[in-house]
């Protein structure tokens, strides 16, 4: 039976879905406050009399698009909200957390774990220390590669999967004839959607189909796949392309990576670090960059997750995600 794993890390939770010790799923929580859940009293900055939508700012700063409101409440207002959607990063820019009015007898309170979110959820959890080795025999660093250069191989072709402002874009390649590549490439996109947790507006850009009958065969062979995928999709138009609208929440995995490339790769060095068997003084050595982006806080909590000194050593030479974490004689 299909169970969750689920990995708490410094500055970071992450779980995956795995069935026959195979990755079909994952989730990554980088604790930001406004996240589906929230809920907490905001002041509305802008809103047109009369209308329903606007922004509101929290208490700690953070802003949020607002739709629900009550058409008499005006800017200035404090109003209890529900955040629905958190933060988009994009290339740019960053799309802002959504909220709606909250219920009337909401109260205040965070939004939930990613542990609590998955144990409200049907299938089994089981929380694992950052030192086991579930996550790695799973298949959870070629995850990563996935999401981190939205490549993904498969029988006769790849596909690469690149979030853009509009949508998430999910493009075909490979040297099978074109009908037998868009029918290949019908599992591995399936399988992609869950396992690197796309939501919102999909594109898929398959090879052209002249022929209708093809182009229903594809149909038919997405709409199989997709059994049990909530969300909704477009027929094949005459160029090869499908859209695909689900609900979201919370980026991918491809666009989280894509646009916090650093904080990726420190949170992923901070996992290394935890692992560092031997004993002795705990050195990280990474990109100038990494080095800068480590919040104190995070540093503290290594000193005292592994109960050692912690040092560094900046190599210029490195990219932001070739840091190693060892152990060396104090």
């Amino acid at each position: 039976m299909a169970e969750w794993l689920h990995e708490a890390g410094i500055g970071e939770e992450r779980a995956i879905l795995v069935d026959r010790d195979e990755i079909i799923a994952a989730r990554v929580d980088w604790g930001e406050t406004l996240r589906p859940g929230f809920i907490g009293p905001a002041q509305v900055i802008v809103k047109h009399k009369g209308a329903r939508r606007g922004i509101a700012r929290f208490a700690d700063g953070g802003e949020a698009l607002v739709d629900g409101l009550d058409p008499a409440v005006t800017e200035g207002a404090t109003v209890l909200l529900r955040v629905t959607r958190a933060a988009i990063a994009e290339k740019g820019r960053t799309k802002l957390p959504q909220a709606r009015a909250a219920a009337a007898d909401a109260a205040p309170s965070p939004a939930p774990s990613l542990l609590e979110d998955l144990r409200a959820g049907p299938l089994p959890v089981r929380s694992v220390p950052v030192t086991d080795r579930a996550f790695d025999e799973a298949g959870w660093h070629e995850l990563v590669e996935q999401a981190q250069g939205g490549e993904i191989a498969f029988a006769g072709g790849s596909l690469l999967v690149s979030p853009t402002p509009a949508m998430t874009l999910i493009d075909i390649d490979g040297t099978l004839p074109p009908p037998m590549l868009a029918r290949a490439a019908v599992p591995a996109i399936a399988a992609a959607l869950v396992r690197l947790d796309i939501g919102g507006s999909i594109g898929i850009d398959f090879p052209t189909l002249a022929d209708r009958k093809d182009r229903l065969a594809v149909d038919a062979a997405l709409a199989e796949a997709l059994a049990g995928w909530k969300g909704e999709r477009t027929a094949m138009n005459g160029f090869g392309f499908v859209q695909l609208v689900a609900r979201l929440e919370r980026p991918s995995l491809v666009a989280r990576f894509a646009r916090h490339p650093a904080g990726a790769a420190l949170r992923a060095l901070l996992r290394q670090a935890e692992r560092v068997p031997d004993p002795g003084v705990l050195l990280l050595t990474a990109a100038p960059a990494l080095r800068r982006a480590m919040p104190a806080e995070w540093e503290a909590e290594l000193v005292r997750r592994t109960g050692r000194i912690v040092r560094w050593h900046e190599d210029a030479g490195l990219a932001l995600d070739g840091g190693f974490a060892q152990a060396v004689a104090a």
